[in-house]
């Protein structure tokens, strides 16, 4: 199984068009591609949380990069090596508690604090090297070295069945090094050799809102991303251009495992799975990175190809990644263990059967709770709807799109549709009390704020001042202090 940061969209068309992804293509034509998978959080240990769990990230407590998973959950690979499968886990796991920077950290725990502070880099695309510059991620193409290896002189020689995890960083952006080593990744780099896979003719140039337009919670995330200001056509093109030739390095790292698979002979009797914990932005919506239940960050790649698995099949079915543990499970022959948020996807796209064609929910939930968005958000897609709604339901006022006719999510009828709202509402409601999960969040937020605060003794106010927002927390830092004293010590 792999997994990348990467917009699920290209994975078919007609976004598949516009930069040459073979190996997505070979896994498309020879086996199954869900043209609607949803990431169950669209930021990365949350998201990972959830596809290793099987559990939604309001049941996990995932709620940002800091707090995600115990150490001691049972995940779908631990059943897997229990039950006499050969397992390795190389790359990005970033499932497990206690990682990530403290400026995302601080800045996810403060979210409700009124103040607006740019968190990241301004997005910038970055040449290196030349036409025979190929390796550019060198970690992703080390850890992919690592995994063909090991297909090659372990997995191939044992007699055992075998699952192998590659989670690779690529696509997502590289930290701005010009803005100190405490900086976010903002740089979308590449050389002219993935660069020419991008067919720049193709890339569309998105749809921006004014910003005295954006939906509040829309325009926090612009401003805290720092893309609020002035981008030409040009740079957003080009950040565009240079994403998507990121992605065709991340798919020459599939292609390197598939041709390893297929040397060693085990490719005909192997499942291949490559998916995402999140896609990213690409300046659609005047934002880059994750953090949004946007198309751009939320859509991801589901691809599944492997004996008595249909091949070319497309997948309609809105599904999302906590059904991978129960699929991964049920083409093993292996039990669950617990109750799970998702249903497993082999009656999907099995020639067998066999299998119970049992109804798979017709809607998907995902939930963000971390930094760069100010308030709890929940997403259900059912139907043609996109419904988006935040915090308590009340105090921050709802989204619906309708995906059939405003692909690029530029229009919220939520007043339009009242009964959609409702319908959708209720639904949602029926799933998850989300009010109280809110409520949970912000009482979690404070305490840890607290805490981390207060194990800073005197250093706090140095320490604070320093994250990636020095400069706009210096430019007023009374009322700054001021704020956030007012918001911790304020009634919960």
């Amino acid at each position: 199984m792999g997994e990348a940061l990467q917009d699920g969209r290209l994975s078919f068309d007609p976004g598949s068009k516009v930069v040459q992804l073979p190996y997505i293509n070979y896994l498309r034509e020879l086996g199954s591609t869900f043209l609607n998978a949803y990431t169950n959080s669209p930021i990365c240990c949350p998201s990972r949380a959830a596809m290793w769990s099987g559990q939604f990230v309001h049941l996990t407590q995932s709620w940002n990069n800091f707090k995600c998973l115990d150490e001691n959950t049972t995940t779908w690979m631990d059943l897997l090596e229990k039950s006499g499968y050969l397992t390795n886990m190389i790359g990005k796991l970033d499932y497990i508690s206690g990682s990530h920077s403290v400026s995302n950290r601080i800045e996810a725990w403060t979210r409700d604090v009124q103040f607006l502070l740019r968190q990241e880099g301004r997005p910038v695309p970055e040449l290196v090297g030349n036409m025979s510059t190929v390796k550019i991620m060198r970690k992703d193409w080390q850890n992919t070295d690592e995994a063909t290896r090991w297909i090659r002189q372990t997995a191939a020689s044992s007699h055992q069945p075998f699952a192998l995890y590659l989670g690779l960083n690529l696509p997502h952006p590289y930290k701005t090094e010009s803005l100190g080593p405490i900086a976010g990744g903002s740089t979308f780099r590449t050389s002219p050799y993935w660069l020419k896979k991008v067919s720049s003719e193709l890339i569309t140039v998105p749809k921006w809102l004014p910003m005295a337009a954006m939906h509040p919670v829309d325009y926090y995330s612009t401003v805290t991303k720092n893309c609020s200001g002035v981008f030409t056509e040009e740079e957003v093109v080009s950040i565009r251009a240079f994403y998507y030739a990121m992605c065709a390095e991340a798919d020459a790292m599939l292609g390197q495992v598939i041709s390893a698979l297929r040397q060693t002979g085990l490719l005909s009797n192997t499942v291949v799975i490559f998916t995402a914990d999140h896609g990213e932005l690409a300046m659609e919506h005047r934002q880059f990175y994750k953090m949004s239940m946007f198309e751009g960050s939320s859509h991801v790649p589901l691809l599944i190809m492997g004996p008595g698995l249909m091949s070319g099949l497309q997948v309609n079915q809105l599904v999302s990644l906590v059904d991978l543990y129960p699929t991964v499970l049920d083409m093993a022959g292996v039990s669950q263990v617990g109750s799970l948020s998702g249903h497993s996807l082999l009656p999907l796209m099995s020639k067998s059967s066999a299998f119970s064609k049992k109804q798979h929910p017709d809607w998907v939930l995902s939930e963000y709770h971390g930094c760069n968005v100010n308030a709890s958000t929940y997403m259900l897609r059912s139907e043609q709807w996109k419904y988006i709604t935040y915090a308590d339901g009340l105090s921050v006022s709802p989204q619906l799109f309708d995906l059939t006719l405003d692909k690029d999510e530029i229009h919220n009828v939520v007043h339009k549709f009242p009964d959609v709202q409702a319908h959708l509402d209720k639904l949602l409601r029926s799933i998850v009390d989300y009010p109280q999960v809110s409520a949970a969040v912000h009482i979690y937020n404070k305490k840890a704020f607290g805490a981390w605060r207060r194990s800073l003794g005197k250093n706090y106010s140095h320490v604070i001042a320093n994250l990636r927002w020095h400069v706009d927390w210096q430019n007023d830092v009374i009322a700054n202090e001021r704020a956030v004293d007012e918001w911790l010590y304020g009634s919960f």
